[in-house]
């Protein structure tokens, strides 16, 4: 392998990958060509342990950053990046899923970009899609559903989403880090417009051989989950579409009331 000379703005020797969603199969082949090259990885908490087994000869480096837990703060991330960066450490910040999708690399590339270095995005699949395909859901589907929202429910000022916007958007909603926001999630859409009716899938451990899945009504969504007890992390999809896997959930809906 060529040699790499720290600070040029030529040079890529910092990745931002995505890991994907759980599942050590849904990593991309980009994804661990850069990964078997790789002198160090920063690796998030949400990462299967698994997939490290194709950077047997880095240095890994794990900085957790998880809701509810305690989390490595993101400036500390960010002065390591900069200082494997500038020695010109091939270096791999690996994240769950996708990096873009609620993963914070569009803020990391920027920040080493402002301070001379480039640094590469390899996409992953995220959680929302491989949980949803998992068990036989849509999320887009002629005649049913032409688009598909992706929102995180855990925002940096606490703000709230705007349930009305959402509620009429007609797209399938798919909700990430919402499992403490349960409430608000069903009070704003409900409030916002969304049919009582609307029907929900709550997905655990997306892709994983634990996953666990739940069907219910919107207006049942807090009751059903306390049932269900689900847990973090979770995604929430919402919409016509999740009747599409009816036929898929009984067995998992009588396990959850037992």
């Amino acid at each position: 392998m060529h040699a790499l000379t720290p600070n040029n703005p030529d040079t890529v020797n910092i990745w931002l990958v995505g890991a994907g969603p759980g599942d050590p199969e849904l990593i991309t082949l980009k994804a661990v060509r850069v990964l078997a090259q790789a002198e160090v990885v920063m690796v998030d908490d949400l990462v299967n342990p698994a997939i490290l087994e194709h950077c047997p000869q880095a240095r890994i480096i794990r900085v957790g950053k998880r809701g509810g837990c305690r989390s490595t703060p993101q400036a500390f991330i960010n002065r390591l990046m900069l200082r494997y960066g500038r020695q010109g450490k091939r270096l791999v910040r690996l994240k769950g899923g996708d990096p873009c999708i609620f993963g914070r690399a569009g803020e990391e590339a920027q920040w080493l970009a402002e301070r001379g270095l480039k640094a590469e995005i390899i996409n992953g699949i995220t959680a929302g899609l491989a949980g949803a395909t998992q068990c036989g859901i849509p999320l887009t589907l002629r005649g049913v559903s032409r688009g598909v929202t992706l929102v995180t429910a855990h925002t940096q000022d606490d703000s709230e989403l705007n349930w009305q916007g959402l509620a009429q958007g007609g797209t399938t909603l798919v909700v990430y880090m919402g499992v403490a926001r349960l409430q608000q999630i069903q009070q704003g859409l409900l409030e916002g417009g969304l049919p009582a009716s609307t029907p929900v899938a709550m997905i655990e451990r997306a892709s994983l051989a634990d996953q666990r899945q739940y069907q219910c009504r919107l207006d049942q969504l807090c009751q059903q989950a306390r049932a269900f007890k689900l847990q973090s992390p979770a995604v929430l999809v919402i919409g016509e579409v999740v009747a599409e896997a009816k036929a898929l959930l009984p067995q998992l809906a009588e396990q959850a009331s037992a």
